[in-house]
């Protein structure tokens, strides 16, 4: 082509979305949000089938502390936390807690007989319970 000549023009490739394809995928968002709820329906009908009473009350208390963790985190955010001392040992106390509730429930569930053989579920308590007491024993003197 010379310099001063003009080629041809591109021509425009338009898609079109038909609303067959959007109905379709609306369809499949659709279908996959009701697999969620039945998978979710499922997990909790599980749970509450299989679970044995001992370890759902655990479960309340681990949600327990998770709210007042976050009450005590909030509480510092919006109000202040000049008592520092007072925050960090609170919120050490709930984390900790968690944890120690956590280590009893893994050791006190029926399925985990196999890794726990030589731990009694009273042992298991015992255990719990010292620690509770020798956690709280330094989240108290540390308060001041």
């Amino acid at each position: 082509m010379p310099s001063g000549a003009v080629g041809p023009t591109p021509t425009k490739h338009t898609s079109s979305t038909s609303t067959s394809s959007t109905s379709a995928l609306g369809q499949k968002n659709l279908k996959n949000s009701t697999d969620a709820q039945q998978i979710l329906q499922s997990v909790w009908q599980n749970y509450l089938d299989k679970t044995p009473q001992r370890t759902k009350l655990l479960d309340v208390f681990l949600g327990f502390l998770v709210v007042v963790a976050g009450l005590q985190f909030v509480y510092c955010v919006i109000v202040g936390n000049y008592p520092f001392n007072a925050f960090l040992s609170g919120f050490s106390a709930t984390v900790g807690q968690f944890v120690l509730t956590c280590s009893l429930r893994m050791q006190t569930n029926p399925e985990n007989k196999t890794e726990f053989e030589s731990i009694s579920n009273e042992r298991a308590f015992a255990d719990f319970v010292f620690g509770s007491l020798l956690l709280h024993f330094f989240c108290v003197n540390f308060i001041n």
